[in-house]
Parts: C-alpha cells; structure tokens; sequence
C-alpha cells in the first residue's frame, strides 16, 4: 500500500525541479516550502514537519474512479500508521473541483483527509502518464513508485522495517511509441519500421488499461495497441471494424457468439473494487504499412488466431431476432426538424430529427435485451418518436403501435462473430 504526502509548488519553486531517479534525495527547497490544502482546517502544510516519515505521494484526480476506490484504503492506512506513515493525495486540479468534491455526499465520508491543488511541482518531480500513481519516500529519498494495488499495510510494514520489499517497480510507459520496441530503435538512421507484433499475456503494471491508434502522416490507422485488456475486448474492436465494413451494420456483443469451454478467460470476473489479478488480461499491438491499411483488422484477426489459443472467424448464421417492420403505408414518423437527439433506451426513450436505425442500434447495445433487432422497415428519412420507456419486448412492442410499426420474431441468415477455441 502507498502513502502518499503531496506537495504544491509555486511558480517560482517548481520550475526549479527536475524529474528525480530512484535512490536520489528530494531537493532541500521541498521541505520546508508551503503547499495549500482543502479539507482541513489548515489552509497550507510542508513537508518538514513528517520528513523523518515513510511520505507516500498518490497522484489523483476526481474523476478518476480508480482512485476513488483507493481513498477508503488510503484513509484507514493514515490512521492506522499516524506516527510513522505521512499520505496526503495531490491532484493537478484547481481548488474548486476539490471543494466541489469534498463537500459531496461521497467526498464528505473522508474528514480526515487533506489534499493539495493545482499541483505542478511534484508532477514535474515525478512524472506520470495516468493515475493513480504512488510515489514512496524515505529517509528523505525517492525510494519507489507503484501503482495503488501495492499501497497494503503489508507493503508499509516491509518498507518501515527495512525487510526486502515486495515492492515491484512501476514506470509509466508511454503510449506514442510501439509496446516494448526498444530505445534503440530511435537510434538506428534511414530505417523505417514497416511491420511490428507484440502479444503477451498477464498484466502490464507499467501502463494503465485502454490502447490507441497508429496514424500514418496522411491520417490512415495502419496500427492498434491494447493493453491490460481482456481478448474479448480487442475482439469486439476488430468486429465493429470488419462489420463496419463487409457488412454494412452496426456491431454490438449479440453479434457474438462464444462457443468456448471456459468463457471466464475471455471475459474476467472483477472483483467488487473493479480489479483483477491481471491472470487473463492481455496487451496486443500491431502495425503494418500504409499502403496495407485497409486490410488492418483482418490481418489483426489471423494474427491473434495463430496464438490467442481461439479461433475467431465471420460466419453467416441463421439467427432468431426481432425485425422492425411498418404495418402501413402511411408515415406517422417524419420529423419536424428540430435539434436532433436520441435517448434511447431511457425513460423516456426519445427520438428527435434522428435516422430510425439509431434506435435499433440503441436497443441491440442494451445488455437487458438478449433478443437481436434487425430494421426492415426501409425507411431513409429522419423520424420523431417517443415511448415511455424499454422495459420489455410486449411494452415496446405495444407503444410503437401508435407509429404503426411492430416487431416481428423472425429467422435471418445475418453476420456473426465466432469464438471458438482452437483445435490442436
């Protein structure tokens, strides 16, 4: 577990900071300058006054729900280890979003915590890509820097003890170069990189969830990252792609289907906190050459079938779903103009000056739903409509009388993804 204890520089003293190694000592100026807080009766604190303490730093932010599951723990930790442990989190952002939180139904649980605002010295000190980030600090010295998963009480007893950490490392790495392509390739003259794979298994702690594009200079994605994800993540992304494309429609998970023994590997449980144990996350990146962009996705599929352990392919199939259909001729849905709007499947579900087709892909992306809806009603024009909400097939199918339109239980031969696993 990390401790955190935050600094904010002002204008004058920060600039005057560079980024610090591990093993190297904060700089003299730090400790005794002052940094303002909101929720605490103080208005401002330094560093002096715990420097003989493990100081934990957790870089934070507001909207960022990892770090809000973080603050029960963070908060507990502080008063368990009050005499030895200094956290204070530090947030880049201004004081008004920190008050606006603190005074919040949720931030109000935490009276005992301070944090600083419009942080940029430490940021400086220690940069960071994402958060939560926790740097530790002892005897004066960055010791550390960790993702919050590490900030336990076992962590801080090791640490205080001087007993070999269990600490494991974490430099955030950056998403603008390939994963894991090596610095010296930023050396190498006249040399072009045309082809790059990267695949591999367990959880990256050095780079947080989520992934990117690869764009040539004329704006073609001729490349993908994902990182710290599950393979059903990146196989959707390749299917909305390659559906986008051959098939013309909409793709959501119904277009899926997932014949596979132990379909929890593809799809990890989270725990209640939202994390897992990175056992069947997955960190993937490919790039090919411009000229070959168009073909990226299903180059992207045969490169995952040769190692993933699936077998992922575009199958027609028949499949039972709900047609959308016009029981006549006359047009109860053109719109007035207007602003245009779609609140579909809320309540309630509102269509304003939109294509029909936004509300069949509304309702094929609602996970409540299992049924697949298909739209052969033929209708280009943008529609008004509006029901009281989605709460079952019967209700909707009752509402969307009054448009003359019904949905129809019905057979199609339609554009599925499937998993399967890979035969020996």
């Amino acid at each position: 577990m990390s401790f955190v204890f935050i600094i904010v520089f002002t204008t004058t003293s920060y600039a005057q900071n560079k980024s610090l190694k591990i093993g190297e000592s904060l700089p003299e100026s730090i400790w005794t300058n002052p940094f303002p807080v909101v929720n605490h009766s103080r208005k401002a604190t330094n560093l002096s006054e715990d420097k003989n303490k493990l100081i934990l730093i957790d870089f934070w932010s507001t909207w960022c729900s990892a770090c809000l599951m973080s603050l029960p723990k963070i908060e507990a930790l502080q008063q368990k280890f009050r005499d030895r442990v200094k956290i204070l989190p530090v947030s880049s952002q201004d004081r008004f979003a920190l008050d606006k939180f603190f005074s919040s139904p949720n931030g109000k649980k935490y009276k005992s915590m301070m944090s600083t605002y419009e942080d940029k010295a430490l940021h400086e000190l220690f940069p960071h890509a994402g958060v939560p980030f926790i740097i530790w600090i002892k005897d004066g010295k960055f010791f550390n820097s960790t993702d919050a998963g590490q900030l336990t009480e076992q962590t801080i007893n090791e640490v205080l003890s001087g007993d070999k950490s269990s600490l494991q490392t974490i430099i955030q790495m950056n998403r603008e170069r390939p994963l894991m392509l090596s610095d010296d390739y930023d050396r190498q003259k006249n040399v072009q990189l045309l082809n790059y794979s990267f695949f591999a298994k367990g959880k990256i702690p050095d780079i947080g969830a989520g992934g990117t594009y690869r764009k040539t200079a004329t704006g073609k994605i001729h490349g993908r990252q994902f990182t710290n994800l599950p393979l059903w993540d990146m196989y959707y992304a390749i299917g909305y792609e390659l559906f986008k494309r051959q098939d013309k429609t909409s793709f959501t998970e119904k277009r899926m289907v997932i014949d596979v023994n132990q379909p929890e590997q593809l799809i990890p449980i989270e725990k209640a906190d939202g994390s897992n144990d990175g056992t069947n996350l997955y960190n993937y990146e490919f790039i090919i050459p411009e000229q070959k962009s168009d073909s990226l996705y299903n180059y992207m599929l045969e490169d995952l079938n040769r190692y993933s352990g699936y077998t992922v392919t575009l199958e027609k199939r028949p499949v039972k779903c709900l047609v959308l259909v016009r029981t006549s001729t006359k047009d109860k849905l053109a719109t007035k103009g207007g602003e245009k709007r779609s609140t579909f499947p809320r309540t309630p579900s509102i269509l304003r000056n939109v294509p029909l087709k936004n509300m069949v892909n509304m309702l094929n992306g609602e996970i409540n739903i299992k049924e697949l809806f298909i739209d052969e009603t033929g209708y280009t024009g943008n529609v008004d409509l509006e029901v009281s909400g989605v709460k079952d097939i019967a209700t909707l199918k009752k509402e969307l009388q009054k448009y003359d339109l019904d949905l129809r239980p019905e057979e199609r031969q339609l554009l599925m993804m499937i998993i399967k696993d890979q035969l020996n």
